[in-house]
């Protein structure tokens, strides 16, 4: 049922941009190159035309209101991308994201999303003369960043402030943790994006183990839970070029024991 609605949508969305001669091509991305959409999916679409609309917010709307009922739609800076218009749909209720490219822009992809529709074959022959690349962190920026993230995950607990500790070490899991224990099992580091099917069960225990409660004894735990994936993790995958701050290190571990106390 929700795979035909999917379907309908994007059948729907072809029909409205082959009447602009200023469209281009229209691509889905997303869990949609893997089949793995489900009830519970949002769509994600790559529209392409000649002119430049994601310099122009209400342009975008008004595009995305061309496909159907928007309810809510906003550009994506949360996420560091203001080309993407997310959009909440109804009749039926979808969450869309419509990233607005020109074909210039769809050189620059970390994926290759499958054509739905096109003129002259403009996308499938970008994406046949060049290759997508996912964007990989940089493990001397983690370990530059990672010793002194723990000393202030470790000052917001030792001062009782466990709400933003706790947050803190959400973000941990989003920005090192996950992508770290992706990659370690072949995984595109996608923060901790179905860490719950992708990784082992005993990686995924051990990064589960960094969830604490709002307690200052489960918030160390936790905080030494982090280090323990960090510090087995950066074994793994950290070559000799990555040069580790042994000091900071050793410091930090210092102080996360003093207030374990």
């Amino acid at each position: 049922m929700q795979d035909t609605i999917f379907h309908a949508f994007i059948n729907k969305v072809v029909a409205v941009l082959q009447e602009s001669p200023d469209m281009l091509g229209l691509a889905v991305a997303g869990s949609w190159i893997t089949q793995e959409m489900d009830a519970y999916s949002d769509l994600d679409l790559v529209l392409v035309s000649k002119t430049k609309l994601s310099t122009d917010p209400a342009q975008m709307k008004s595009v995305a209101q061309s496909f159907g009922n928007v309810l809510s739609a906003f550009t994506g800076e949360h996420v560091g991308e203001p080309r993407v218009l997310i959009c909440l749909y109804g009749n039926p209720l979808l969450h869309v994201d419509i990233k607005f490219l020109t074909p210039d822009e769809f050189y620059q992809r970390v994926e290759d999303p499958i054509v739905v529709w096109e003129r002259d074959e403009i996308l499938t022959k970008i994406i046949q003369q060049t290759t997508s690349t996912w964007p990989y962190p940089d493990y001397q920026w983690i370990e530059d960043r990672f010793w002194v993230w723990i000393h202030y995950g470790a000052l917001k607990i030792g001062r009782g402030e466990l709400t933003e500790a706790a947050d803190f070490l959400a973000f941990l899991r989003m920005v090192v943790l996950g992508p770290l224990l992706h990659i370690q099992n072949g995984n595109q580091p996608r923060g901790v994006r179905k860490v719950e099917t992708k990784l082992p069960n005993a990686d995924f225990e051990a990064l589960s183990a960094t969830v604490a409660l709002l307690d200052k004894t489960s918030l160390v735990t936790s905080l030494n839970k982090a280090i323990v994936i960090y510090e087995q993790t950066r074994t793994v995958l950290f070559d000799s070029s990555v040069q580790l701050n042994s000091e900071a290190e050793r410091e930090v571990k210092k102080y996360v024991a003093a207030i374990s106390t």
